[in-house]
């Protein structure tokens, strides 16, 4: 049965396991307006005491702490295959098995074990629940982590598959930044190998470079605006930020394969409201899907001014005169639910989201609709 077997497993172990260095985040403050909320900090001790889990014995070579990982998922009951099957059935899957057997090993049923795959943790969060705020937070504490001998010294990656979400990750990196601590410089991946050319070290005055690009226009060949991951491959050794970048796509789709590769020495860090393969489920250290946010009191609030909308249904149940009044009605009190957020907002900035009319109009009035 697919479950979030990770998230038993961390909390399995609890944050009493975690040795002082991972132990001592300020996980709550994020910028000089935003806290985070508990929920979002629940999910970055998770995601500690998984990646604790994953480098807790430093010795290990790559292979050495994949299995030991592996394993101890097979002590929480893992039943399930996720080997990927090696598939040459059309020309673009043969390409496809071939690129993952130049970088991965195959057993004798020509399968991709899973344990080569296994250095990756899910985050399954609600929209609207704050990922990109998380992904932000998560950045600082691999930071910190590498700063302190934790974990090993690596780039950091972000990618997503919208134009609008990148807007978002650079709104917040803007705000984080004002904190003042730590000031996250983003770089497009484009700029990768001229910003590695640069002297300055990881860490520079307490900023730390994060690279992005939009995870639908990284491909395995060189075009306009699609780039080939080989140029940027850095020998597998990303830490990769995943925010919603499997949409439109398949677990064994290429894109999928290739964010492998490219944390294949590092780690992989999925961020999605919309899990759905039971790789990505089983490995999510996390749960806040969407009946998660809204049992927990998260969600928005719809209300619906039922009686004028079942009024409006008629062709003579209002005049235009009548009509108008009614839509004059519910702006009346929008305008006076927004008086009344101000006011909380006044005395707490996060308690109240902003209310939102949505009026639907001009519906399409036939037999079949």
């Amino acid at each position: 049965m697919t479950r979030t077997l990770l998230q038993r497993m961390v909390e399995g172990l609890g944050v009493s396991a975690l040795p002082t260095n991972w132990a001592d985040f300020d996980l709550a403050t994020f910028s000089r307006s935003r806290t985070l909320w508990e929920f979002q900090q629940k999910a970055l001790q998770n995601g500690l005491i998984a990646l604790w889990k994953y480098y807790s014995e430093p010795d290990l070579s790559v292979a050495e702490r994949k299995k030991a990982f592996m394993d101890w998922y097979a002590d929480y009951g893992l039943e399930d295959d996720l080997s990927i099957r090696l598939d040459r059935s059309t020309v673009a899957r043969r390409a496809l098995s071939s690129l993952l057997e130049t970088y991965y090993s195959a057993d004798e049923q020509d399968r991709l074990p899973y344990e080569q795959f296994i250095n990756r943790i899910s985050f399954w969060m609600a929209t609207g629940s704050g990922k990109t705020l998380v992904i932000v937070k998560w950045i600082e504490c691999l930071r910190e982590l590498m700063r302190r001998g934790e974990i090993p010294l690596n780039d950091i990656l972000v990618l997503t598959y919208r134009e609008d979400l990148l807007d978002q990750l650079r709104e917040h990196v803007d705000d984080y930044n004002l904190n003042g601590n730590l000031h996250i410089r983003l770089h497009e991946l484009r700029d990768y190998p001229e910003i590695k050319r640069q002297p300055a070290s990881l860490f520079n005055n307490d900023e730390i470079r994060v690279f992005y690009y939009r995870s639908d226009n990284l491909s395995d060949e060189q075009k306009e605006k699609i780039i080939d991951f080989r140029s940027y491959d850095a020998n597998g050794n990303w830490y990769l930020l995943l925010d919603e970048a499997h949409k439109g796509d398949k677990e064994d789709a290429k894109s999928q394969q290739i964010f492998s590769i490219l944390t294949r020495n590092g780690f992989l860090f999925n961020f999605s409201a919309t899990f759905t393969d039971m790789r990505d489920i089983t490995t999510t250290a996390y749960n806040y899907n969407l009946a998660e946010f809204i049992s927990n009191g998260h969600g928005k609030h719809i209300v619906v001014l039922n009686e004028q909308v079942t009024s409006f249904r008629g062709q003579s149940d209002f005049s235009a005169d009548e009509k108008q009044k009614e839509v004059l009605k519910a702006l009346i009190m929008l305008a006076y639910t927004r008086q009344v957020e101000a006011r909380v907002r006044s005395v707490r900035a996060d308690l109240y989201h902003r209310p939102l009319m949505m009026t639907l109009v001009n519906s399409v009035n036939t037999e079949d609709a």
